[in-house]
């Protein structure tokens, strides 16, 4: 027998990722599980985030953001990136991340994530307590070893981390379907 169990604003497990931003002077990395694809042509996807967080104000004068995948062994930083604040920290610093440079936008890549979702803001669209970015993709780098020869990515090799609840992340192994 189903229970009925109100209405939570989650749906379980979500993916956890490292969004780095920049305003051209600071630049800064906040973790989000609040994430999705909303359109396959062009490729676009949704960020969302609180207007009262620091990331909210870069992205917003940058309109453009850095989805980048973090994979297990990234954990302890993905809850320091969405602890902490980019006012107080340099988060870049403080994990001692690699910024690399990206393609198409200026915000920076975060070298240790196996893959990086180069985004420009093609709209924000105030929800309530959060506002949704949605970025079109205009770039996507992958380390080498986690690509198959025909170009997609191999999740296997990445073990990436999903978002449960109350602050807790796992590692989720998606296999591909050959």
């Amino acid at each position: 027998m189903k229970k009925s169990i109100g209405v939570p604003e989650r749906l379980y497990p979500n993916p956890v990722v490292l969004v780095s931003c920049s305003d051209g002077s600071k630049d800064n990395i906040i973790t989000l599980a609040w994430v999705g694809t909303v359109c396959s042509s062009p490729p676009m996807i949704s960020i969302s985030i609180r207007p009262s967080r620091y990331s909210h104000g870069l992205i917003t004068t940058s309109m453009e953001f850095v989805v980048n995948i973090p994979d297990e062994k990234m954990i302890e930083a993905c809850n320091f990136c969405g602890t902490k604040s980019g006012r107080d920290i340099d988060k870049f610093k403080e994990l001692s991340f690699t910024k690399d440079d990206g393609l198409k936008v200026k915000a920076p890549l975060i070298k240790e994530c196996h893959i990086n979702i180069e985004c420009r803001v093609r709209q924000k669209i105030h929800l309530g307590t959060h506002d949704m970015f949605i970025g079109e993709i205009v770039n996507v780098s992958a380390d080498e070893e986690v690509v198959y020869p025909d170009g997609e990515i191999d999740y296997e090799k990445i073990n990436t981390v999903s978002y449960l609840m109350d602050n807790y992340f796992r590692n989720v192994l998606i296999r591909r379907n050959n």
